[in-house]
Parts: C-alpha cells; structure tokens; sequence
C-alpha cells in the first residue's frame, strides 16, 4: 500500500460486542476501546441485527448464552445476509470446552472461539489482526476509487482531445486538397498527396480515440439501425482495400440470406479493421477469405482468414484496448482496431472470436443477430 493512502483520515472502524450481561459488554468495551475504533453494544440477537443494517462492522464478539436468540442461531442469520455475510464472527462463551459445541460455532461461519475469563492480550491481539485487515480494505478502496477516477478523467480528456482535433485537421485535408487541384507541378503534386494521406491517418487515429471513450464513457458505442446487407457492405471494404493492396487477394463467398437490421456503416468499420489486420499480417501472396453464411433464421455468421500465426499467449488479450490488438497493428494505428471491432459487434448483441492455428489460419469469426 502506498505511503500516500496511509495518512487519510479514515473513518473509525466498528466493532460489534453482543451479549445480553452489561457487566460483559463493559469488561469487552474497556478491553478494545482506542480512538480509532468505535463498539457498537447490542444486548440480544435483535439488537445486533438493527445494527448490523445500520453500520458496517469489521468484527462481531457474539455471545454464545444468550435468551430468545443464541449467539449460534444469529450467526446464521448473518451468513444468510448478502450485506454481512462476510463478517468475520468470533464466539464468546463462558461454558466448558465442548468438541460438538466448537463444530456447530465453525458451521455457523465463526472465525474463533474465546473462552470466559477472557485473556486480555489475546483478545486485543486477535482484534488487533481484524483491525488492520479492515485497514487495509479501506485503503485499497480509497485507492481504487481514486484511480477510477483518474482514469475516466483520462478518458474524458482523451474524448474532448479527439472531439476538438477534427475541426483544424479538417481544415488541414481541405488545404492540401485545394493545394492539388490548383498547382499541377510534381513537387506540389506529391507534397499536397502526403498531407492528405497524413490527415486522413489522424482522422482514423482520431476517431478510434473517439469510439474508445464513446464505448467506456457512454455506455456503448451507439448504433443507427436499418435495413442492411452484409456482402454489400463488406464489398464496399473490400474494394476500398484492394486500392491501398493492389496486389491482394481477397477471396469471397456467401451464401444464404445476408440480409439484418444493422447500423451499415459501424458493420463497414469492423469490416475494416479485421480486412486491415488480415492483409497486413497476413503471409504475402496468400489470399484473404471472407465467408458470409446467412443459412440460419436467426443470425448471419461471418468470417475473415488469412494465412498467419498469431502468437498462443495473445489470444486471450487479442481484443483489449492497447494490449492485443496494439501487438499486431501498432505501426498502423493505436492498437484500438480488434477493441473498436468487438464494441461495435457487442452493441449489436452478437459475438467476435479469434483463432489461430500454425498449421492452418488465422480466423475471426463474427456472428450477427438479424435484429
């Protein structure tokens, strides 16, 4: 735990003493009393539940003689709980050393059991364990709600970022665009063609910063459905591809129904992206398959392969936000490409998998509901 989190001023933390003899509960009180712990006093099982709904407690003392209600019986109302069922419970009882009596304590979900006269030492020792444990808790909320906040802040200023960035880069295209049309001179020619390769890049690097923060800090990336068809969309990718890949290959095949109620255009970015990742890292000269399978009245299957290995450990993160999908594109991109893919598929209700087999392929398969 970091030194930062140690000096908050904390909250005391509380400690419940139920018993039903107030000579009892004044000998534990003068036992555990410090400033940085507050004792919650309840005279009978009842009393301690009221209070349990009330505070937050790191440690129950339960009684094990006790009227109307034993100290066994509200233990198990504790466990039963879902707000105190992780309470830790430590019996007291003045009777003798009984085995039977230890295993029922344990099945109630008691921690440890303390026998009358009570050994003042070990008392404060064992609360003292539960105290800090307790402590500890706290700091590592404090510290993950602190850095949850730090991190949509980020997200928040990355949103804004990408958001104002667009106007003046938008400006930039449209310079460099006048620039070619008004000058025909090679040198003008080829500088006003990088500009405009440069800034249709951003615009792409901008609006995956866009779609990043619209999936963690809206809820989901948003969606405009109609009607839609799958291998006209894809088609549409495709053949934007081949210019950038003159030289690919892009095999397609469909068969039954490729028809659904989607949003066309965020279909045509996950089309993109895993076309992208395909020709990219695909082995050269090998061709990219993509296959749409409409035979099912339920949903519409695609899937993209290509000739490739993906490493074994990737797998699992392949789709996380700068992790996977960076260790493959990062020289294209920010590595948001897999990540934006699954959102948009996710928003849809549908599924996006990934294989890969040194013998074989590389596939993604991406599987639609038609609503």
């Amino acid at each position: 735990m970091t030194e930062k989190y140690k000096d908050r001023d904390l909250p005391r933390v509380k400690f419940l003493l139920v018993d039903d003899l107030d000579e009892n509960l004044l000998a534990l009180s003068a036992l555990l009393q410090r400033d940085d712990v507050e004792l919650l006093l309840a005279r009978s099982g009842l009393e301690a539940l009221e209070l349990l709904l009330q505070h937050e407690v790191a440690l129950a003392f339960l009684d094990v003689q006790m009227p109307d209600m034993d100290g066994f019986e509200l233990a198990e109302l504790i466990r039963g709980s879902e707000r105190t069922r992780n309470v830790p419970l430590i019996f007291v009882t003045a009777g003798v050393r009984d085995e039977r009596r230890l295993f029922k304590g344990y099945e109630s979900g008691a921690v440890d059991f303390l026998y009358k006269p009570i050994e003042p030492h070990i008392l404060r020792n064992k609360a003292e364990v539960f105290f800090q444990l307790y402590r500890q808790k706290q700091l590592l909320a404090l510290e993950l709600q602190e850095r949850t906040e730090t991190l949509r802040m980020n997200e928040m200023f990355v949103a804004i970022l990408g958001h104002d960035l667009r106007n003046p880069l938008s400006s930039v295209v449209m310079a460099a665009t006048l620039l070619q049309r008004t000058y025909k001179e090679e040198v003008a020619q080829k500088a006003s063609q990088q500009i405009l390769n440069g800034g249709k890049r951003m615009a792409k690097l901008i609006e995956n910063m866009l779609d990043l923060a619209r999936a963690r800090l809206a809820g989901g990336i948003p969606l405009a459905r109609a009607s839609a068809c799958l291998g006209e969309i894809t088609e549409r990718v495709v053949q934007e591809y081949q210019t950038t890949y003159p030289g690919s290959v892009v095999e397609r095949r469909i068969e039954g129904d490729d028809n659904g109620y989607w949003d066309g255009d965020r279909l045509a970015q996950v089309a993109a992206n895993l076309l992208g990742n395909a020709l990219q890292h695909g082995v050269a000269g090998s061709p990219v398959c993509i296959g749409i399978d409409g035979r099912s009245e339920q949903e519409v299957v695609m899937t993209i392969a290509n000739r490739g290995v993906i490493p074994a450990a990737l797998l699992p993160v392949i789709f996380d936000p700068f992790r996977g999908g960076g260790e493959i594109g990062r020289k294209e991109g920010l590595g948001l490409g897999l990540f934006i893919a699954q959102q948009i598929v996710k928003a849809h209700g549908g599924t996006i998998t990934m294989t890969s087999d040194d013998q074989v392929q590389t596939m993604v398969t991406v599987r639609l509901p038609r609503r």
